[in-house]
């Protein structure tokens, strides 16, 4: 089975959290990608980007792995300076959007905005490894128009939706076969597409290559163990997230007013634990962050009631932490998510 070389590839990874980052960087090492490049949010990133014009000894990256949900700059907003600031090193380097908010909101707005690809969190070394394999095996060709710039946003040999049908016939569209110059076409009318040879599966070896591709199976078992062992740190890491959700339902019940920023942030954070428990070996963790997250998002109720629904979360999590309740926790994990909605529902029972 033919298996591709990461060792001439670059990637950059954008990610806040610096469990998360690291975790990734060092599960993309075990890939044995030649450079690794490694940013906090998406200023630092497009920081990093401009320098790669001005510094010969930086070599643009040939992947981009980002965070969706960072401040101050956030994924879509760098995918957005990606794929049309000037100062972009390659508007058209393939660009994987990961967040633990795979919604279809979400989902949405990253294809819309030129993403390649939506890796949603937890993820595990398999995912990660199937989707490098993706963009490498089935590019997508870019489309211009005097609106959009991006991939296309469907694989070439699926049927489009209805309401998604191109109005135009390829014979209707200019082909452009060099990225030397890309510019956005002048009439409304005109659309682009760019055919480019895939060099990237070149760089990888695998050009030619016929046969479908997998993972060494002795490199996908030493990635899987750096996840195991990555997780031993992950309860401290979740300990502290948990620290602070407590802390700002302190926060919250001090004051009667003005509670849409510490619920704001309690959201966050549940976007953080939703994203990464399953990740490390905690699913559990994964399910109540969601279920958190989902019932503090923008618009929710912000009285104290709101405040013991977050309480009882925690509660629920630290148990998850405390007794390591891995995989689905059999009859523990019902238990745990059995208590959880009924303090949820006798909670919104106090309120109604």
């Amino acid at each position: 089975m033919d298996s591709y070389d990461f060792s001439r590839l670059g990637v950059l990874i954008v990610e806040d959290n610096d469990f998360v980052r690291q975790t990734l960087e060092d599960l993309l090492r075990y890939f044995q990608f030649g450079r690794v490049a490694v940013a906090k949010d998406g200023e630092e990133a497009i920081d990093y980007m401009k320098t790669l014009g001005s510094a010969s000894s930086i070599i643009a990256p040939d992947i981009i792995i980002s965070d969706l949900v960072m401040m101050p700059i956030n994924g879509l907003l760098f995918l957005r300076w990606s794929r049309s600031a000037k100062e972009s090193a390659n508007r058209m380097v393939p660009f994987i959007m990961l967040s633990g908010a795979a919604d279809e909101a979400y989902v949405n707005s990253a294809r819309d905005l030129g993403a390649t690809e939506f890796l949603a969190k937890p993820f595990s070394a398999g995912s990660v490894y199937k989707h490098l394999v993706k963009i490498i095996e089935r590019p997508r060709q870019f489309i211009t128009t005097t609106k959009f710039f991006g991939p296309d946003r469907r694989r070439q040999k699926q049927a489009a939706p209805a309401q998604e049908r191109r109005l135009k016939e390829e014979k209707d569209v200019t082909i452009v076969y060099s990225a030397d110059k890309v510019v956005k076409p002048k009439q409304p009318t005109d659309v682009w597409y760019f055919r480019l040879p895939n060099h990237l599966k070149e760089k990888a070896g695998g050009g030619g290559f016929k046969g479908p591709v997998e993972m060494p199976l002795d490199l996908l078992e030493e990635a899987e163990q750096q996840l195991e062992r990555a997780a031993l740190d992950f309860t401290t890491w979740a300990q502290d997230y948990l620290g602070k959700l407590s802390e700002l339902c302190t926060k919250a019940l001090a004051e009667e007013t003005g509670r849409a920023k510490h619920f704001g942030d309690i959201n966050l954070l549940a976007l953080e634990l939703r994203g990464q428990g399953g990740t490390f070996g905690y699913p559990l963790i994964s399910t109540f962050g969601k279920m958190l997250y989902d019932s503090t998002l923008e618009g929710c109720s912000e009285d104290d009631q709101a405040v013991e629904i977050v309480k009882a979360h925690i509660d629920v999590m630290r148990a998850v932490l405390r007794e390591k309740v891995a995989g689905d926790g059999g009859k523990l994990g019902r238990e745990l998510l059995a208590s959880l909605k009924q303090a949820v529902k006798s909670k919104e029972a106090v309120v109604k």
